[in-house]
């Protein structure tokens, strides 16, 4: 597929690696549809990226949510053939901290925005994608998980967020080969440290500690990097059912 030809629903669209992602994409010729529960930094920035913007709200939590936004998505886009999953959140936190141990409503609203609203989206669009007229190789959509190295190196206080992006890279193969059938192909990208919204609150000593641990590029990664892995792997067609690191080598110490 070509990346002029995308037609693409971001969610976490309006700030961080989905927004940098439609930047990247809009750049290209493509059109996007940021998906956000942010509903004025949204619309500002689908504002800021032109006609070829558009800002749909959608909480990933909710089912009938997820399937609204992606129907109006694909009809404002005129089409649909890539999802961004990018919305999630940290969910930082001990199993038994310092005010005892950690909630089961608290790692349970973890799992509920970065699996399962992955999974609704996935589905969503993958309802609409199978209809699509087929490209070459009868291709006719994308998924893309946005896992984390957390997945492999999870360190102390992550074991919420480490499952969830795990479970994002287990569930990447068994979507890829069920949807095959119908042309549609799913990859995960496991993004190391990098200079996300978060990362810039921190102090520069702080980055700068974060940065000695990458082996090369001896740097933060940046947003940019992760939107042209996805511009890539729209174009690849034999890049299916695999997690891919984008980590300048690093491997996190356990904190």
């Amino acid at each position: 597929m070509k990346i002029q030809d995308a037609r693409a629903a971001i969610t976490g669209g309006a700030s961080g690696l989905g927004h940098a992602t439609a930047r990247h994409l809009i750049a290209q010729g493509a059109h996007v549809a940021l998906l956000d529960v942010q509903e004025e930094a949204g619309r500002a920035a689908a504002e800021a990226l032109g006609p070829n913007a558009h800002f749909v709200r959608c909480d990933v939590t909710s089912e009938a949510a997820v399937n609204a936004a992606m129907a109006e998505a694909q009809q404002r886009l005129g089409g649909l053939n890539l999802l961004v999953n990018c919305a999630g959140i940290i969910g930082a936190g001990r199993v038994l901290g310092k005010h005892g141990p950690m909630s089961g409503e608290f790692f349970s609203k973890v799992v509920q925005v970065n699996l399962i609203g992955t999974f609704l989206c996935d589905k969503a669009a993958a309802a609409l994608m199978q209809h699509n007229a087929p490209a070459e190789d009868g291709e006719r959509g994308l998924l893309v998980h946005t896992s984390s190295v957390a997945a492999f190196e999870g360190q102390i206080g992550q074991a919420a967020y480490s499952a969830t992006k795990a479970a994002l890279a287990g569930m990447t193969l068994p979507m890829a080969r069920e949807l095959a059938r119908f042309g549609i192909r799913c990859i995960a990208i496991a993004p190391g440290i990098f200079l996300t919204p978060m990362v810039e609150t921190m102090s520069a000593e702080l980055q700068a500690s974060l940065a000695s641990q990458i082996p090369f590029p001896h740097r933060l990664g940046k947003p940019e990097e992760f939107a042209q892995l996805v511009a890539a792997a729209f174009t690849i067609p034999m890049l299916n059912g695999e997690t891919v690191r984008l980590d300048g080598a690093v491997r996190m110490q356990p904190q």
